[in-house]
């Protein structure tokens, strides 16, 4: 990473602080997911953003697939018990749109599943919003060409075989299906109370300056450096049918 960039990062570092300030002062309740192909950059950016702020009031939720109970019970209902409380910041990598995602197209849902998720999904994120959550997703967009290279890097850099799993395979057989669930998923899902983002994930330290940034301008807090947060966001756009139709590469 060159100089300017790490200045860059450590800025963000701080204003992410004023804004875990806030929200513990505000009693705010933050949620972000972050949503992605295999080897997008989830686990990166998550470990950007809360590399400097209070494990108290910070949570990262990365849930296995589901137990033989949770399989029996309301689809939301082993989400919703780690949503944050009042004055906690909550990061999900991966959420319940899985079900739009890898359930759909490996088959892990029933074709009624699918589409009943759609409705439930907007009724359950305004009920949310309605109750005092800040719901924010993002999702990280990397090419094809740039996953592969990621996953190849996964079957030899020792420090990264946890992250190898059957489905890696898979992400290559079907990214057409996965790019057309992506789009179907942020087109019928980017609700105005909570609103999807697209960020290019291709360059890693790019994308993490640039939800960092996008992310701290969707809140109010104090002594905000909202000019260099302009200057940084660029690369998060919302997610609308002109910015993601010809995302199918």
């Amino acid at each position: 990473m060159d100089k300017k960039k790490k200045k860059t990062l450590h800025k963000l570092y701080i204003e992410l602080v004023k804004l875990q300030k806030e929200i513990i002062s505000s009693n705010l309740k933050l949620l972000v997911i972050l949503e992605g192909r295999d080897a997008a950059g989830k686990d990166g950016t998550i470990k950007r953003i809360n590399k400097h702020l209070s494990p108290r009031e910070t949570r990262v939720v990365a849930l296995n697939k589901p137990s033989d109970r949770q399989q029996l019970e309301w689809y939301f209902q082993r989400y919703s018990i780690q949503l944050p409380v009042s004055g906690e910041f909550v990061l999900l990598n991966r959420s319940w749109y899985n079900r739009a995602g890898v359930e759909e197209v490996m088959g892990f849902c029933t074709e009624k599943e699918y589409k009943s998720f759609f409705t439930e999904v907007e009724l359950f994120e305004k009920m949310l919003t309605d109750a005092g959550f800040i719901v924010l997703k993002y999702y990280l967009d990397v090419s094809k060409k740039e996953q592969e290279r990621r996953l190849r890097d996964r079957e030899t850099d020792p420090l990264k075989q946890w992250k190898i799993s059957p489905i890696d395979k898979e992400a290559k057989k079907f990214w057409r299906a996965y790019s057309e669930a992506r789009n179907e998923m942020l087109l019928r899902t980017n609700f105005k109370y909570s609103p999807w983002y697209v960020v290019d994930a291709d360059k890693k330290n790019d994308a993490h300056i640039a939800i960092i940034s996008h992310l701290l301008l969707q809140l109010e807090y104090q002594n905000k450096d909202k000019k260099m947060l302009e200057h940084n966001y660029k690369q998060a756009y919302p997610a609308t049918p002109e910015n993601i139709k010809d995302k199918l590469y």
